[in-house]
């Protein structure tokens, strides 16, 4: 299958679904973490779908390899987040096993995205 567009790359698909569903599951955090912990965490899961987008619209694979890592490091920051979100009792086990699946699944995407993307020594 040929890339055409960002939408065609699997980990930016599987990054939009992480993003949903912490916007799901942060809807159930306290009123007094809406601008805290559940914003940041929003914040963080949608730039991983940006970064992604727009490291594919870059003209030179440089630039994606750097997008793509901008994107790694987002997804640490989701995967931090949500062991706070689990040490304060917001994330039930099964909501955070759920999620947790996913962001591995991410990590590794984008691993070997990078890697594919590395010139051949």
């Amino acid at each position: 299958m040929q890339v055409k567009s960002y939408k065609d790359l699997i980990v930016w698909q599987k990054a939009m679904d992480l993003a949903v569903m912490i916007y799901l599951v942060t809807k159930s955090f306290p009123k007094d973490e809406q601008y805290g912990l559940a914003s940041q965490l929003r914040r963080a899961a949608v730039s991983l779908p940006s970064n992604i987008a727009e490291g594919h619209a870059r003209t030179s694979t440089a630039e994606f390899k750097n997008f793509l890592s901008i994107a790694r490091g987002s997804l640490a920051e989701v995967e931090t987040q949500l062991l706070i979100a689990v040490r304060l009792n917001y994330l039930e086990q099964g909501q955070w096993a759920d999620l947790m699946y996913i962001q591995t699944e991410i990590n590794k995407m984008t691993n070997a995205l990078m890697n594919k993307l590395a010139p051949h020594r």
